[in-house]
């Protein structure tokens, strides 16, 4: 990977609308590496109805208050000066998105924008129930669930107080109205889950669904966790391995963060994210919304440009493409865990992975 040149810079929080240089808008958003930027994780809420070991510290949590969040009108404008910029999809995360309560219908704007082709969404499905049919009519693609444990007593224990039966309910909605592909991801936590990692992956043999293991990543709040508690990929891919045999790759989109296969015969797929152990930040393709508003440039690093001040000063749409624009350009090649540069700003449950 080549040496990252952005170690060591502070936070970017301008947002004058005027106060960037002009980019040409006819052709789509590029990072100072040439890295075409065409993915919005758009996180809703920083609220969530769970308290997962591995994104949010048990006690002390202080959420957004409401005025500082975003709201419809403003989360619209951003979305039409993104895709202005040459974004085309958007994944909808938290803390939980199905805690928005006007979710459905924010769906049915965004899809509508032109140029918006996919719409995904990442969730714990504790909701997803009855809210399956309803977004996939709004136009919802696909969602990604996170199901850590198919130990009810240990999934309680890892989620601080989650029903896997309400998550099982939420997997079997979405996969009935064909919320398609689905995605189950499970971040691996040694000594907590690791011993599960076979179950989880056997999970393919029976079903056509893609099932994701995610390394542990050191971000605020957990970070001590991470330490003790990162399993590699290739860990997990020699246990698997040992158990099913050779796995077999898999057809591998360049700007897909898992690497995948498949267990010889099996319907379903597995995928690996090695944010921590092995990098894939020369093929990101991403940026992240905050729920209060700002861009964050870079997962594990602290980054952001402020949209919030820049929309409730009065910037247009073309205005705010513009900020997006020199943001794309602005975004750092890659985290710096390698020489130790860690997050401290924002935790999982505000970032939304």
């Amino acid at each position: 990977m080549a040496e990252d040149p952005m170690k060591g810079t502070v936070p970017v929080t301008f947002y004058e609308p005027g106060g960037v240089p002009h980019y040409a808008s006819d052709t789509p958003a590029l990072d100072s590496y040439g890295r075409r930027i065409d993915y919005l994780r758009i996180s809703l809420t920083d609220r969530c109805n769970m308290r997962c070991v591995y994104c949010m510290p048990a006690v002390g949590v202080q959420f957004a208050p409401r005025p500082e969040l975003l709201t419809n009108d403003e989360l619209l404008l951003v979305v039409r000066a993104a895709a202005a910029a040459g974004f085309r999809k958007l994944r909808l995360t938290g803390g939980e998105p199905t805690l928005r309560h006007d979710l459905v219908e924010l769906v049915r704007a965004m899809k509508a924008t032109p140029g918006i082709q996919q719409i995904a969404m990442t969730t714990n499905a504790l909701r997803l129930r009855k809210l399956a049919g309803p977004l996939k009519e709004a136009g919802l693609d696909r969602v990604n669930i996170s199901i850590d444990s198919l130990d009810a007593a240990k999934f309680r224990q890892l989620t601080r107080g989650g029903n896997l039966d309400d998550v099982w309910a939420g997997i079997e909605a979405a996969d009935a109205v064909g919320l398609h592909p689905i995605k189950l991801n499970a971040v691996v936590v040694r000594g907590m889950n690791d011993d599960e990692v076979l179950r989880l992956a056997e999970l393919t043999t029976r079903y056509p669904w893609e099932f994701r293991f995610i390394e542990v990543m050191p971000l605020t709040g957990v970070a001590g966790l991470a330490e003790e508690g990162v399993v590699s990929s290739a860990e997990l891919i020699a246990r698997i391995e040992e158990r099913f045999g050779p796995l077999e790759p898999y057809g591998q989109d360049p700007a897909d963060p898992a690497r995948r296969y498949r267990i010889p015969g099996a319907p379903g797929k597995l995928g690996f994210i090695s944010a921590v152990t092995d990098p894939f930040c020369a093929t990101c393709n991403r940026m992240r919304l905050t729920a209060d508003g700002r861009l964050h440039l870079c997962l594990l690093r602290d980054d952001e440009v402020d949209l919030r001040a820049a929309i409730r000063a009065g910037a247009s749409v073309a205005e705010v493409e513009q900020i997006i624009r020199h943001a794309v350009y602005l975004k750092p090649w890659g985290h710096g865990l390698p020489e130790g540069v860690l997050p401290t700003l924002r935790g999982m449950s505000q970032l939304g992975g």
